[in-house]
């Protein structure tokens, strides 16, 4: 066991926040009210518990390792998306490479068809859950129906000491498009910004850090959109370049996952946090390694092969340094 070794006094480190959409994680049971049925032994992905096991061994480890060279421990908060339910997080969090972290989760069923959800894990030495909510995403499809996607998770809480608002997003799709489908995001972002301004009327310069798969660039309108409001810096704009995002899609690379921070993360002063770096975690080991795919996120299907991967998605991660 290698946590063990490395642990120091919890001011002195750098603390790694993570984001990994894990990619269809269901467990075998079917949920009758939702669209899982693929991802069930009888399905035709033929999901089967060795398969979901093989699967949880997989991300476990990888979230062991993220930013663990620098920062020398284990991630101290974790937004996931594609999560079935809590179960799946919580044997995530049960895997062999995780299962001596002192773990909690936060966790809402999510309106999604499909059922899938996000959720944040924490490490309860670092962090405090104050409260926390869902706050659904209300948008419409062209043909005036819902579209009964994922909600906003909120977390408040005490990170180490220091107060902080968390936002873990899973934006709607472009799987119709992406100009079809900008108006949802939009409408996503603009939620998250009415939510940010009600906290800003008890708070004065609250500290945010907002994660997710938002399906959409650091230059997309969505994006922007948050940008707008002049409290947050992006990271992570300066990280995709032509060879490199975390996700492909038909040659091309993207980064719809991003953690975005507000400003009081760029400043020094005690017993405050302050912004070290941020990194895509694309180590060799979660790439393809031949073939035309070469150098893309390892997943677990290829369409309706089983090619026993991790995600179809790298986890990203920022750094903050505690100044005490």
């Amino acid at each position: 066991m290698l946590f063990p070794l490395f642990r120091r006094k919890k001011k002195d480190d750098l603390h790694t926040i993570a984001f990994y959409n894990l990619e269809n994680l269901f467990d075998t049971k079917d949920n009758p009210n939702t669209l899982d049925d693929d991802f069930t032994p009888e399905g035709f992905k033929r999901w089967s518990t060795k398969r979901y096991k093989r699967k949880l061994y997989k991300l476990a480890k990888t979230i062991s390792e993220i930013g663990i060279e620098s920062s020398r421990t284990t991630p101290v908060l974790i937004g996931v998306a594609e999560v079935e339910n809590r179960k799946v997080v919580q044997d995530l969090v049960s895997a062999e490479p995780l299962k001596e972290i002192d773990y909690g989760i936060v966790h809402y069923d999510s309106p999604d068809e499909r059922g899938i959800d996000t959720a944040l894990v924490y490490l309860k030495s670092n962090f405090e859950v104050l409260a926390s909510e869902p706050i659904t995403l209300f948008v419409d499809n062209p043909n005036g129906e819902r579209d009964t996607t994922r909600d906003i998770l909120y977390v408040y809480g005490r990170l180490n000491g220091e107060e902080t608002h968390i936002f873990v997003n899973h934006w709607p799709s472009r799987r119709d498009g992406e100009d079809a489908t900008d108006y949802k995001r939009i409408e996503a972002a603009k939620t998250l910004i009415r939510k940010m301004t009600r906290i800003e009327k008890t708070q004065t310069e609250p500290n945010y850090i907002i994660m997710g798969d938002f399906n959409d660039g650091p230059t997309s309108p969505s994006i922007q959109e948050l940008m707008k409001t002049g409290s947050l810096y992006n990271p992570m704009e300066k990280l995709l370049t032509p060879d490199k995002g975390s996700a492909n899609y038909k040659g091309k690379w993207m980064l719809f996952d991003q953690i975005l921070i507000s400003h009081n993360f760029l400043n020094y002063e005690k017993h405050t946090h302050s912004f070290a770096r941020s990194d895509i975690f694309s180590k060799a080991s979660l790439t393809e390694f031949k073939g035309k795919y070469k150098g893309t996120p390892y997943r677990t299907y290829a369409g309706r092969k089983y090619i026993g991967g991790y995600s179809d998605h790298f986890p990203v991660y920022i750094q903050l340094k505690y100044n005490s």
